[in-house]
């Protein structure tokens, strides 16, 4: 077998596809999403690093550590955007921002 052919067939392997086309569209596609979780997991860091400022003032200033009127506001926002999965997701964030409650 040919270094092409093995080539060919290993990428068909890895993305699934049966054409070489399809294959090299599925391997630029995978690492634009690789680049895109990796600038999601970014700003979930630094939305955790702001939520920690803000809770560490609320509580400072003699408040509660959680804001629920806001997180009702964040809960809408997400589901209005991306329906009852973006609720589950900004669960998440909130869970990973705030600790759980």
């Amino acid at each position: 077998m040919s270094t092409r052919t093995t080539t060919s067939a290993s990428r068909h392997t890895d993305t699934g596809a049966r054409t070489d086309h399809a294959a090299g569209v599925i391997t630029g596609a995978r690492e634009r999403i690789d680049d895109l979780d990796g600038r999601i997991i970014g700003l979930v860091q630094e939305r955790m690093a702001v939520s920690a400022v803000i809770q560490r003032e609320r509580i400072a200033s003699g408040g509660r550590r959680v804001n629920l009127s806001r997180e009702m506001e964040i809960l809408g926002h997400y589901s209005e955007q991306l329906g009852k999965p973006g609720t589950a997701l900004a669960m998440t964030l909130l869970e990973l921002c705030r600790g759980r409650v």
